[in-house]
């Protein structure tokens, strides 16, 4: 059965598909083109400050210009839920192949996980931001932002690993199918869970509210200020305290992913 057009849009769709008609396909673009802030705006939370959100947008374009051409749409989806995948997909793609974060600060990253461990055989004990701040001489922020910026690229390192062993029609983050996992792996993921949900518990009410708001509702930082009535800034030093806090257990879950 041929695909009704009756909408504003679905016009825009036909004479896109049909035609190929520039001024249609410039209209869907600027259309959707806030999903493309909206996932710039998400995946920047987690990259260094001095990566150019510009660059990311101009990823994030490619991906809504490749989901305009390869979307189908007769099929029974929404554009806005395929352009998604290809959206965030070429940031994180784009991201990977340019080798975002520098050796330096890999190297960076990599001598403060062994000063912590340090520190807290020394202490017998989780080290918090400001002690491990202080060990290492570091300011805290700096601290946040490098534990944060390393956990995000063991993401997309394993991310890259599994792509090189699967075709995928969608380049974005990886979920196994839990039927593949053995018995002993679904155990060890389900403690992980456990463990973490037990440590989020722990956490204080704003960093609970902004780590649900992030990655159970996708809200955007900006988003989640309004809301609280807090700037985005404070927002992202919020996440970012959080993100340190579950650091051991985060990282423990994505090797189990």
């Amino acid at each position: 059965m041929a695909k009704q057009y009756s909408t504003e849009e679905d016009l825009l769709w036909k004479n896109w598909i049909e035609n190929k008609d520039p001024q249609a396909g410039d209209l869907l673009i600027r259309k959707y083109t806030p999903l493309v802030s909206y996932h710039v705006q998400r995946i920047g939370a987690s990259i260094p400050k001095n990566i150019s959100r510009d660059e990311l947008k101009s990823l994030g374009m490619m991906g809504l210009f490749d989901a305009l051409n390869k979307f189908d749409y007769s099929r029974d989806l929404k554009f806005d839920t395929y352009a998604s995948f290809r959206v965030r997909g070429a940031i994180i793609d784009g991201l990977r192949k340019e080798d975002w974060l520098p050796r330096s600060s890999r190297e960076k990253a990599k001598k403060l996980e062994v000063k912590i461990e340090e520190l807290e055989q020394r202490l017998m004990r989780h080290a918090s931001a400001e002690e491990i701040a202080d060990f290492v001489e570091m300011p805290i922020e700096d601290v946040y932002q490098t534990v944060q910026e390393h956990f995000f690229s063991n993401v997309l390192s394993i991310d890259e690993q599994l792509q090189d062993n699967e075709e995928m029609e969608s380049k974005s983050f990886i979920i196994r199918d839990d039927s593949q996992k053995t018995p002993e792996q679904q155990m060890v993921k389900h403690e992980l869970i456990q463990d973490l949900a037990k440590q989020i518990n722990q956490l204080n009410e704003n960093e609970q509210l902004v780590l649900s708001l992030f990655y159970t509702e996708e809200l955007t930082l900006t988003v989640i200020g309004e809301m609280l009535g807090l700037s985005t800034s404070r927002i992202s030093q919020i996440h970012s305290k959080a993100l340190f806090k579950l650091r051991k257990l985060l990282g423990n879950e994505i090797m189990n992913v």
